[in-house]
């Protein structure tokens, strides 16, 4: 690394382990300072890469840049964001791990920025063919795509990621800015952004440092490649104009204190875009439907809560359509050749905010970066200690502190501050945000880490709800006004706007609002419980794979180049916790090199080494510490380098630990690289020292152990082996859920002979049953849910209730057999319309989908009649008359029958962030 660094490289240290004062936080920001001043903005904590965000270009991104940090040991050249990407790719390729890239900082710090750079690198620098090529393509032109619907301005931020489920309805501009007259007209769009009201709240709209017009050449541009097409995008800005036209809809009032809407002008242009009756819209904006036991009342609104609902569908319409643009983009970049087995993940999220007032949307974003603070610290904390442990040294753990406490405070079942919160938004009675203040003094009031405060109004007046508590997270202390936390938490969209969103002629906005129906009957998670669930699965997520950091730093508010602000940076590298991740490292050894390395580079230091060693590079470097004058404790040999060295020798005490490694490394790379069937020849091949070894335990890694392994498995057992294989033609890279499957073996039947009633038995008496399992039919008329039994014969598909036979399906009469790509468990088996006695096709709901396809494959014994679908599929009622089923995402599992007759499939959605 010091022979490629330029006199201008050299200013500061730049990795942190190497500061004398390591502990002083003037020191490291001194160390800062120098190098931003030399607008040197990356600078390393170890592996961690810390990055200060220049406001100004640096011409530091070139393709010269991007090949010269090609394939090169991580500290042989300066720090760059480059070098993280490239050890990443590496790391990947020869270990066969997936892995991520976490980029934190507060809003503005160029976390988006960061993660551009390394999309471009993997896009440029990574092995190509032409389908790769146009998932390139799309990767990187999905972010101008993603920023223009889910960025907005903020106060800190012109162009702040907003991603998730807590959004301004503050939208950026380039709709107006560089949309075409003619598209403008369509829409009934004036291009002065002054004229909106969603778009006109805080600074001046046309202030920005963003340059509209370009942006939206670039996001037009964006569209074609990533696969939009025209009714798409027709759809997609009608739903964004009519947000526009929402946000200018005034309410008044009449005699009788209830809200009326004057001027329709914009309603009419709203339900125009939509799709929806312009009386029904206006309607359902001033109106509740109250469901009682035997009739509905539409009752009106107050001026107050016709504001509400007009911004809670604003707010819910633009969630739901962002959610469907992720989900749009994320199939448009789906491997279609399914060769990859590892991967890199990238988290860009939004950083720990403190604003002078801190609401719902601040409570979220903080306790997410708690999560992931515990993440890092104790990453960071097991990887150090895992890789001393093998080496064989001894270290002093260092002392942290664990956020758990906090993050228990938040999360906790039935005890935290989103529990508590929950219960306060269901529970019947008037609950307020004080009342919900006084249920967290009540329950919370005595943790260490909580405290609350009453702001009492103007003198003379009666207390209002304006009420704080303050955490004390990992960053310091955050003060919360409790104000809009409950209504921010529920879902105030009433079910009149949501039946209203149901039968929009809005392909897209139809399709978001399909389960609002079910949502009025089972009641859904609130938006806390949301935020909570999809972090845990995140987190789920980041914990199975290999992780690099990179910590971003805002050198000041007013985004000026060549600016440092002391006080700001100081509370970001507090916060961040950059000072306890240095104490890490040099607890530990900062510096780490093999052998060989290390003793080519620092030879010339000693006389027995210079110009050459002869003996092993272990005993070199040894010779050469000592000659040098390291003391005992300040360094330490590892000896997994010399069963490295070692490797081919017999089985011994040098290269016993390292042989074990490699072996335990070829079994897990086993899973990636499974044969198509049991006697498959093609086995993965060992490497080289577990052929020569001569120790019992690398046996176990060649496949003629495999193979009699195999040859001494029951006939049932080799059978249920073969039907994984099926499993796999059938629905690998296809289906959701099929690689949580591969853990879970098949049984010969889910229904014990005993189970089945006698009367079935008897009447299938001549053939032998093959296999059953509990299914849950749905009516092909009604889509009333029956619970039945599916058995399996040699000859037929039998559906059972009770002692009944309902139908059943011999195989020469079936047609095929379809499943979504979605994690739903439905099946339809489709039946020819000619067979004797036909009831239709069977549409079943089954808890072992992969199981029970493979078996009714293999007993039909017919080639490609599994169809998996994504979106909608058909099948037969009876003679000119089909049913639909539309397979969709949501927040939890769902299947019911929609207000079009179609039967509305929900699987519960994952992770979607970037």
């Amino acid at each position: 690394m010091e022979g490629t660094l330029t006199a201008r490289d050299k200013v500061g240290v730049q990795d942190f382990v190497l500061l004398d004062a390591y502990t002083s936080e003037s020191a490291f920001l001194d160390n800062l300072r120098k190098r931003f001043s030399e607008n040197l903005i990356y600078t390393y904590i170890g592996t961690l890469l810390v990055s200060v965000n220049p406001y100004q270009e640096l011409g530091i991104y070139t393709m010269s840049q991007m090949e010269l940090y090609q394939g090169v040991n991580f500290f042989e050249l300066p720090p760059h964001v480059y070098a993280i990407a490239d050890n990443a790719y590496r790391m990947m390729c020869s270990e066969l791990s997936n892995h991520f890239i976490l980029i934190s900082g507060e809003s503005g710090a160029g976390k988006t920025e960061a993660s551009k750079k390394i999309l471009q690198y993997f896009a440029m620098t990574c092995p190509m063919t032409e389908s790769l090529q146009i998932a390139r393509d799309r990767l990187l032109l999905s972010n101008p795509v993603l920023e223009a619907f889910g960025n907005a301005r903020t106060l800190r931020n012109d162009n702040s990621s907003r991603f998730g489920k807590y959004m301004d309805v503050q939208f950026d501009f380039k709709l107006l800015e560089g949309g075409e007259e003619e598209l403008l007209a369509y829409l009934g769009l004036e291009r002065d952004p002054k004229l909106y009201k969603y778009l006109s709240q805080g600074h001046g709209a046309n202030e920005s440092s963003i340059n509209d017009k370009n942006d939206w050449k670039t996001v037009s541009n964006a569209f074609s490649v990533i696969d939009f097409t025209e009714d798409d995008l027709e759809n997609l800005f009608g739903i964004i104009a009519s947000i526009l036209h929402l946000g200018n809809v005034c309410f008044g009032e009449n005699h009788q204190g209830c809200a009326i809407i004057p001027v329709t002008h914009e309603i009419k242009w709203i339900a125009k875009l939509l799709g929806v009756q312009p009386s029904v819209l206006l309607e359902a904006l001033t109106h509740r439907k109250i469901e009682t036991k035997t009739e509905e009342v539409i009752c009106p609104l107050t001026l107050e809560l016709s504001l509400y609902a007009r911004d809670a569908m604003a707010k819910a319409v633009y969630g739901r359509m962002f959610t469907w643009l992720v989900n749009k983009i994320n199939s448009s970049l789906v491997n279609k050749e399914f060769t990859k087995k590892t991967v890199i993940g990238l988290l860009d999220i939004y950083g720990f905010e403190v604003f002078d007032k801190n609401g719902f949307e601040q409570f979220c974003i903080n306790y997410c970066n708690e999560k992931l603070q515990q993440l890092l610290i104790e990453r960071t904390l097991k990887a150090e200690q895992a890789e001393y442990e093998m080496e064989g040294i001894e270290w002093e753990p260092i002392q942290y502190f664990n956020n758990k406490i906090i993050c228990d405070l938040v999360e906790e079942r039935h005890k935290g501050i989103i529990s508590i919160l929950d219960e306060e938004c269901i529970r019947p009675g008037p609950a307020t945000d004080l009342s919900f203040l006084e249920k967290l003094e009540e329950k919370v009031g005595k943790h260490a880490h909580f405290q609350t405060r009453k702001l009492a109004g103007p003198k003379g007046r009666k207390r209002i709800g304006w009420m704080e508590f303050r955490l004390f997270h990992y960053a310091g202390e955050v003060t919360y006004c409790t104000k809009g936390f409950l209504e921010k938490n529920s879902d105030l969209l009433y079910r009149h706007l949501k039946e209203v969103l149901c039968r929009s002629k809005n392909s897209i906005l139809k399709e978001c609002f399909l389960v609002a129906e079910l949502e009025n009957r089972r009641r859904s998670p609130t938006v806390g419980t949301q935020f909570k669930n999809s972090l845990s699965s995140l987190l789920e997520i980041l914990i199975s794979k290999e992780p690099s950091y990179i910590r971003c730093i805002k050198p000041n508010e007013r985004k000026e180049p060549s600016k440092f602000d002391d006080f700001l940076i100081r509370h970001q590298v507090k916060y961040l916790g950059l000072m306890e991740h240095l104490r890490v490292r040099r607890a530990g050894f900062a510096y780490r090199r093999k052998y060989e390395h290390f003793l080519q580079r620092y030879k010339s230091l000693c006389p027995d080494t210079w110009p050459h060693w002869q003996g092993p590079p272990a005993e070199g470097v040894e010779r050469l510490i000592k000659y040098i004058g390291y003391k005992p404790e300040e360094y330490k040999l590892g000896r997994f380098i010399k069963g490295f060295i070692n490797r081919d020798k017999p089985l011994c005490p040098d290269n016993e630990e390292f042989i074990v490694f490699v072996r335990k490394n070829y079994i897990l790379n086993l899973r990636y690289h499974v044969p198509k069937n049991v006697l498959d020849e093609s086995w993965l091949k060992p490497p080289g020292i577990l052929e020569n070894a001569s120790d019992l335990l690398r046996k176990m890694c060649t496949r003629n152990l495999v193979r009699k392994y195999c040859r001494g498995l029951t006939a049932e057992r080799k059978a249920l082996m073969q039907q994984k294989v099926v499993t796999s033609a059938l629905f690998r890279g296809k289906k959701e859920g099929y690689a949580e499957s591969l853990n879970k073996p098949f049984a010969n039947s889910r229904i014990d002979e005993g189970e089945i009633n006698p009367k079935v038995l008897q009447l299938i008496s001549d053939e032998k049953i093959q296999y059953g399992v509990p299914v849950i039919k749905y009516d092909r008329k009604g889509f009333k849910a029956r619970q039945r039994q599916l058995i399996l014969t040699q000859k037929a598909a039998y559906v059972v209730e009770l002692a009944k036979i309902k139908q059943k399906i011999e195989y020469s009469t079936l047609k095929g057999i379809s499943t979504s790509n979605l994690s739903d468990g439905l099946l339809v088996i489709h039946v020819s319309p000619e067979a004797n006695r036909h009831k239709g096709d069977a549409v079943l709901q089954c808890d072992h989908v992969f199981e029970t396809v493979t078996k009714l494959v293999m007993l039909v014994k017919k080639e490609n009649i599994v169809n998996v679908v994504q979106g909608s599929l058909q099948f037969y009622i009876s003679p000119g008359k089909e049913g639909t089923i539309v397979f969709n995402t949501g927040p939890e599992e769902q299947i019911y029958k929609d207000k079009d007759g179609q039967l509305t499939v929900v699987s519960a959605c994952v992770w979607g962030g970037r």
